[in-house]
């Protein structure tokens, strides 16, 4: 059903991403945005003219559509449209800027509220994952054939890994690591590429108790996630909704396999609610 919107974004993907690594070679300035209660991440030119490159390409072939991408300015007329395509120019910006690998492109279609198509591209090691509604999830490695993807079947927390983030671990993630008694770790860049470790079967479970994410960082990967098998939902095992004017996902992420969601969300409240994260209430239409 999506499967010219996946070629589109499949391709814009790695148009990109081949901008962002002109940049990792050449090199770049660093800008800060400040953005809700004083929080701080860095922006580079490369973000900026890759997300030029993939709006521009969408806009073409698919005027229509909304659009809402972190590096541009909202248009709140993609509230009144029923596709909307969400996009990250560079998720993980703060590892392209110490020059890591673990930073990806992030290209995903909501329809009505819902991730139907996501691409998370990661040029310096040429990985893409993608999916579409319906079609599974792959993984294409230096342009190889695509392998189709699936979550682990683990069940059990004891046999289990976590994945964690490398640059903006929260303390109480040691604390829910210990008391849900999981076996391994793995810390990582990328919200997209955590899950698609989760996706590829390599990870299990990615917990993210911030409240600073957007939508442009989980509509692609949980697109994936979903034709993988798995879930994504906020902390507290609710649906993000992908058609609201505010942006932020203020629950935070759980993302794991279908057959562990519910059973996670349910040791995870109480533990939740010891380390003082609670639900926040304050999103609006």
């Amino acid at each position: 059903m999506f499967e010219r919107e996946l070629e589109v974004a499949i391709s814009l993907a790695r148009k990109a991403g081949d901008c962002i690594m002109e940049f990792y070679e050449k090199g770049f300035q660093v800008h800060q945005k400040i953005l809700k209660n004083d929080f701080v991440e860095p922006v580079t030119e490369a973000d900026k003219t890759a997300g030029e490159i993939i709006v521009s390409g969408l806009k073409e072939i698919f005027p229509e559509d909304g659009i809402l991408s972190e590096e541009a300015e909202d248009n709140p007329e993609r509230l009144s449209k029923q596709r909307v395509w969400i996009i990250d120019p560079i998720d993980g910006t703060k590892g392209f800027v110490e020059k890591a690998k673990d930073f990806a492109v992030h290209i995903g279609l909501a329809y009505q509220d819902r991730p139907v198509v996501g691409v998370v591209y990661q040029p310096a090691l040429r990985r893409l994952f993608f999916a579409s509604e319906g079609k599974g999830a792959f993984l294409s490695e230096n342009e190889s054939p695509p392998q189709r993807l699936h979550v682990s079947e683990k069940d059990e927390f004891e046999e289990m890994t976590l994945v964690t983030s490398r640059l903006h671990r929260s303390p109480k993630i040691s604390e829910i690591f210990n008391r849900l008694n999981f076996k391994n770790q793995i810390a990582h860049g990328s919200v997209g590429l955590k899950i698609g470790l989760i996706a590829e079967g390599k990870a299990d479970v990615y917990i993210h108790l911030s409240p600073h994410t957007k939508f442009w960082d989980t509509c692609a990967p949980q697109a994936i996630l979903e034709e993988a098998g798995g879930v994504l939902t906020d902390l507290f095992g609710e649906k993000i909704k992908y058609n609201l004017s505010d942006t932020q996902n203020y629950n935070g992420i759980l993302a794991t396999s279908r057959k562990v969601h519910q059973k996670l969300t349910d040791k995870l409240r109480p533990i939740l609610a010891e380390l003082g994260r609670f639900k926040i209430e304050s999103r609006r239409n």
